[in-house]
């Protein structure tokens, strides 16, 4: 397990077989190459229970996932949920356990500030490993994104 030593945790959440699906991952993994200053970085795959504990270590957590929405592909927003409903409807194909993982954080009293960079793409249906161009070219904006908010809460 990493040693973990800021309050910020950058969470990358997808599954890189399935193309698109997988931008969380290749956001985090550009983050890691490049380093930021005053946040954690970790891949979360496919999101799931087993991060219920790096979740309640942090003050706050930068989500970053795919989204299947009414914005065109390549699409990148910032969000605050407060709780799993406010996440958009189709976060991504694990959408019920990262939904399931925040519930429990809230039940259990220990959630953090959150925010969420969704990354919109087309469907994930598809098998691979390749990002369609537009979300390929959305990943710069998304770690701005991540990188301007580390800053305003640093």
């Amino acid at each position: 397990m990493p040693e973990f030593v800021n309050n910020i945790l950058v969470l990358g959440i997808g599954n890189l077989l399935m193309n698109d699906e997988g931008v969380g991952i290749h956001v985090v993994n550009e983050l890691e190459k490049d380093g930021i200053m005053g946040a954690d970085v970790m891949d979360g795959g496919t999101g799931g229970f087993h991060l219920l504990g790096f979740i309640q270590s942090y003050k706050t957590i930068i989500i970053v996932d795919a989204s299947l929405d009414q914005h065109p592909p390549g699409h990148v927003r910032v969000l605050q949920p407060r709780f799993a409903k406010d996440f958009p409807r189709q976060l991504s194909a694990h959408e019920i356990g990262l939904k399931d993982l925040i519930d429990s954080a809230i039940l259990l009293g220990n959630m953090p500030k959150l925010y969420l960079i969704a990354i919109s793409v087309k469907d994930f249906q598809d098998m691979g490993m390749d990002l369609s161009p537009e979300v390929a070219g959305a990943i710069p904006e998304a770690i701005e994104r991540v990188r301007q908010l580390v800053e305003k809460i640093r």
